[in-house]
């Protein structure tokens, strides 16, 4: 039985890329496509906010003496771009979706109305949440920690290629030590990285928890929304 009436899951442009470095890797979205809409079967509505590296990083090396702000905005497309591949591999399912976008493009998506994409959810509708916030200078963490908020949304589901936040990065220090749980203020003070410092700063604000966990395990989404005790609880 799940525990979360209503998640906002944040997956990274790099986990719609596969073992690539950049691009999109059907494969691997069909897969993704399938855990989430097994979490919604089980009776949890889904928003999903996905970044833009993989498509972004792609042509990073052009964007390196770009006005930030016009940098921003490239970044902002890139999260349009996956938020239309995965929304088409759930629509292959039998999952009906929506992609909502913080920056008007009638012909490809929804404009996001924050009143419309909590009647999506109470639908039974999987809500995408594209364009980050529409501003520069705010990252996906952010614009998923401000959707998670307007959506009243249990929790954030951060996922990564590791299993929970640690002391320093696993993936290069084997001696890394994981927290199975982890306060904001510890987060912050620590300068853990996890998310930015925007994001932690508003979840506690406004006592949203999130959990990080391991997206590459596969089945750990249904785990996390059955209130499973799987990566790092941040609260």
């Amino acid at each position: 039985m799940p525990v979360y009436k209503r998640i906002l899951l944040k997956l990274s442009g790099e986990a719609l890329a596969g073992t690539a470095t950049f691009g999109i890797d059907a494969d691997r979205v069909r897969t993704l496509a399938r855990e989430v809409a097994d979490v919604v079967a089980g009776g949890v509505q889904v928003g999903v906010v996905v970044g833009g590296g993989n498509i972004f990083r792609g042509v990073a090396a052009a964007a390196r003496n770009m006005d930030r702000v016009t940098g921003d905005h490239m970044g902002m497309l890139a999260t349009v771009i996956n938020a239309l591949a995965l929304s088409d591999a759930l629509e292959q399912m039998g999952i009906p979706t929506r992609v909502m976008s913080a920056i008007e493009m009638h012909q490809v998506a929804e404009p996001y109305i924050r009143r419309r994409a909590i009647r999506h959810l109470e639908k039974g509708r999987i809500v995408i949440f594209a364009a980050g916030t529409s501003n520069p200078y705010f990252s996906t963490d952010t614009a998923a920690t401000l959707r998670a908020l307007e959506i009243k949304a249990d929790v954030i589901a951060k996922a990564t290629r590791v299993d929970g936040v640690y002391d320093k990065d696993p993936l290069k220090f084997p001696d890394a030590v994981k927290f199975p749980e982890i306060s904001y203020l510890e987060v912050l003070s620590r300068a853990l990285g996890v998310m930015d410092a925007t994001s932690i700063a508003m979840c506690r604000d406004n006592k949203l928890p999130i959990i990080v966990f391991n997206l590459n395990t596969p089945g750990n989404i249904m785990r996390m929304s059955m209130g499973e005790e799987i990566g790092t609880v941040i609260s």
